[in-house]
C-alpha cells in the first residue's frame, strides 16, 4: 500500500511540474503542451477518426511483425544452441549484423518493399529478431547437460526428443524474458517504421508535428505507452500461466 501511495504522489508530481512549466513561461506551451491540453486533443483526433485508423494500422504492422520476429530468432536461436556447427557457422553473420540498428535498413525496406504495410512489417521483424535470438541462444544453452545426459540414456537422445523433453521445458523462461523484452522494442520499432509514410502512429506522429501540433503528438505518445502497457500486462498473465508448473 505504501508502495502504491508513493507512485501515485511521483505521479501526480511529475504532472503537477509539467503543467507548470509552460504555465509559468518556462518553456513555450508549442513546445511542451500541458497535460490539461491533451485530453482535448485526444477527443478531436477521435471525433475525426484519425486516432482508431492509426492504433488499428499499428496493431497490424506490431503483432506480425512481433510474431515473425520473434519466432524466427527464437528458433534460431535454440537451433544454433543444440548444433555447434551451426553455431561457429552463424558466428561472424551474428557480429555483423547484430549491431546494425532497425533505422538502418529503412532505405532497403522501402526499396524491396515500397511504401507499404511490408516494410514496415520487416523493421518491426529486424528489431524483434535479434532480443529473441540471443534470448533462446543463451536460455537453451544454460540448459544443465547432465539432463540431456540424463535423455539419452533414457532414450530420448534423438534431437526432437531432446528439444522437447530436456530444452525447451529448461529454457522457456529465458525465452520468454527476452520474448518480453521484445513487446516494448516493437513498439519502438513500429515508429520508426511508420516515420517514412506507412499509416499508423508513427505517421500520424510526423503529420502532426509538421503542423506544430504538438498536443497531438503527445497524445499519440501517450497511447504508445498505454498499449505497451496493456500488451505487456496480457503477456504477464500467459507467462504466469505458462511458468506455473515450475512453482
Amino acid at each position: 500500500m505504501a508502495r502504491l501511495s508513493y507512485a501515485v504522489l511521483g505521479l501526480a508530481l511529475f504532472l503537477l511540474l509539467w503543467e507548470a512549466a509552460p504555465r509559468l513561461g518556462l518553456i513555450q506551451s508549442l513546445f511542451l503542451p500541458p497535460p490539461s491540453a491533451i485530453p482535448g486533443a485526444f477527443l478531436g483526433e477521435l471525433r475525426a477518426g484519425f486516432w482508431v485508423d492509426a492504433v488499428l494500422a499499428s496493431l497490424g504492422h506490431y503483432l506480425l511483425g512481433l510474431a515473425v520476429g520473434t519466432a524466427s530468432g527464437t528458433a534460431l536461436g535454440i537451433a544454433a544452441a543444440l548444433n555447434d556447427r551451426l553455431e561457429a557457422g552463424l558466428s561472424w553473420v551474428v557480429r555483423i549484423l547484430r549491431p546494425v540498428p532497425g533505422l538502418a535498413w529503412v532505405p532497403f525496406a522501402v526499396v524491396w518493399f515500397g511504401i507499404t504495410e511490408a516494410a514496415a512489417t520487416f523493421i518491426i521483424v529486424v528489431g524483434v529478431f535479434w532480443i529473441n535470438y540471443y534470448a533462446a541462444f543463451g536460455a537453451a544453452k544454460a540448459v544443465d547437460r547432465d539432463l540431456l545426459e540424463v535423455a539419452d540414456a533414457f532414450g530420448h537422445g534423438g534431437t526432437w526428443p531432446r528439444l522437447v523433453k530436456v530444452v525447451l521445458p529448461g529454457s522457456t523462461a529465458g525465452i520468454l524474458a527476452g520474448v518480453r523484452t521484445g513487446l516494448g522494442q516493437a513498439w519502438m520499432a513500429v515508429v520508426a517504421a511508420e516515420l517514412f509514410g506507412v499509416p499508423g502512429l508513427g505517421q500520424r506522429m510526423m503529420q502532426a508535428s509538421s503542423l506544430l501540433a504538438t498536443d497531438v503528438v503527445v497524445v499519440y505518445m501517450i497511447t504508445i505507452a498505454a498499449l505497451y502497457g496493456l500488451t505487456d500486462a496480457i503477456f504477464v498473465q500467459v507467462r504466469d500461466r505458462l511458468l506455473a508448473w515450475q512453482r
